[in-house]
């Protein structure tokens, strides 16, 4: 049995990754990336950044993407519960302009990959939780772009129902536009 297993989605090359946990009365280990066992499910990335966000209830970030510079990401819940969100913006996909979700949590231990091309953000449903990802590409403010989080016409299913607290946006998540404008427009975004 290998260490992770790969979960496919709706959306090509979108996966949620199950890591195997080894767990006892002390406590628990598992690895969260090692590349060879990462290829061997088909996911052949280089990652050159790692960070690291907290949030409180309520906080949604998102949808974010870089026009150029795209990156790929590996995500995971170090601490509580996150609704985390891809939307497909590549361009020749079959799946353009569709989303994904899953649910991530410190108690369920999944990952979710997601390739380059996607707008991503995610919404928390614990009291705080920390966040951590992988990055195939560089952060790069000049190209930093985003989708509006509740755009009728991507109209991603948040669960907001399960968050008893209000929605947090920062200014600039609140300003982006729907994913018509992104397609109008999205020659000049290059």
């Amino acid at each position: 049995m290998g260490k992770f297993t790969r979960i496919d989605t709706k959306i090509k090359g979108v996966y949620v990754i199950e890591p195997t946990v080894f767990g006892d009365d002390r406590g628990y280990f598992f690895e969260t990336y090692t590349k060879k066992d990462f290829e061997e499910i088909g996911i052949d990335y280089e990652f050159v950044q790692d960070n690291q966000s907290k949030s409180k209830k309520g906080v949604l970030r998102g949808l974010h993407f870089q026009t150029k510079n795209s990156q790929g990401k590996l995500v995971r819940v170090l601490k509580g519960e996150v609704l985390d969100v891809v939307v497909d913006l590549r361009e020749n996909s079959d799946t353009f302009g569709k989303w994904e979700s899953v649910l991530l949590s410190d108690q369920n231990k999944k990952m979710f990959f997601l390739p380059p091309g996607m707008a991503h953000g995610f919404v928390v449903f614990s009291e705080e939780a920390e966040f951590a990802y992988k990055c195939t590409d560089y952060y790069n403010p000049s190209f930093e772009s985003g989708l509006l989080w509740n755009d009728p016409d991507i109209a991603v299913d948040w669960q907001l129902d399960k968050l008893d607290a209000d929605i947090l946006l920062s200014d600039k998540d609140s300003k982006w536009l729907g994913i018509k404008n992104y397609i109008k427009n999205k020659d000049e975004l290059k």
